[in-house]
């Protein structure tokens, strides 16, 4: 099969990639990058973006990164609109951007509950509203597309100490289910669909590891690490795990599929 007739392949499309600096993020946008899209990378941290766009354009890739709070709404327009004045469009949304802060419920304060509000709640809706106000009929994209939504296993079930990352997850997933139902009713030929990982090999992994010992849920990290791996059926994740299961919902492989639930978390969720 050529790679014009791959459905996989994302060639002549653009994608936009939030929180793309590094660990999940960082490999979705080169995932992308590889199958053919121009890929925009943002980050709070403006250097890390800037560093894995260049370092995708070295391996052959097209892309271009921007500074970007995506609790930001002002910054969210400006994102859009930089993506598809530079890029030529926008085909392919990822609301990857998130935080972890991990409390017991008696513990947490107020102020870190809104922070995960604005990030991981917040962020994404302002995402589907500014892309999907670029990328339905009329739009300064205007061809339709699809968004992923990174949610969380802890968006399905909950952990000790994540309530407040939990609520936020569960969040996402119902609002990425609204999203798909307005978008397809209203003919916008917008696809939008939810990603829920299970423990990754990347730095908010180790500190949610890290953060069980915190806690005192059990007394050291190699104790920690092994509860982490026994969770998991078929071993924790990598990266790539989850940047694969996001290029099949960014490409025409996908296109019958809007509203879904892709579980990628190695059993997690099955126990």
């Amino acid at each position: 099969m050529s790679s014009t007739q791959n459905p996989y392949r994302l060639e002549g499309k653009v994608a936009l990639v939030t929180g793309a600096g590094r660990g999940i993020g960082a490999s979705i946008a080169s995932t992308l990058a590889r199958a053919g899209a121009k890929v925009m990378l943002t980050d709070i941290v403006g250097d890390s973006a800037r560093a894995m766009a260049t370092q995708i354009v070295k391996s052959g890739g097209q892309a271009d990164s921007l500074q970007h709070d995506v609790s930001s709404e002002a910054e969210w327009e400006a994102a859009v609109a930089t993506t598809v004045s530079r890029l030529g469009g926008l085909d392919v949304l990822v609301n990857n951007a998130g935080v972890e802060i991990m409390r017991f419920i008696a513990d947490m304060t107020q102020e870190e509950f809104r922070h995960l509000l604005a990030v991981n709640v917040e962020g994404v809706f302002f995402g589907l509203k500014h892309g999907i106000r670029a990328m339905r009929p009329g739009g300064c994209a205007g061809k339709g597309g699809s968004i992923v939504n990174l949610s969380s296993v802890g968006g399905m079930i909950g952990f000790t100490g994540l309530s407040g990352y939990c609520a936020t997850k569960g969040a996402v997933r119902l609002l990425s289910k609204a999203a798909a139902v307005e978008c397809g009713q209203l003919q916008t030929g917008i696809r939008v669909n939810s990603v829920h990982p299970g423990i990754v090999k990347t730095d908010m992994g180790v500190s949610v590891i890290q953060g069980i010992v915190d806690l005192g849920l059990v007394a050291d990290l190699a104790t920690a690490e092994t509860m982490m791996q026994s969770l998991h059926p078929i071993g924790t994740g990598e990266p790539d795990n989850v940047a694969d299961a996001v290029l099949y919902l960014a490409s025409d492989a996908s296109r019958w599929t809007t509203g879904a639930e892709h579980v990628v978390d190695g059993g997690l969720s099955a126990m």
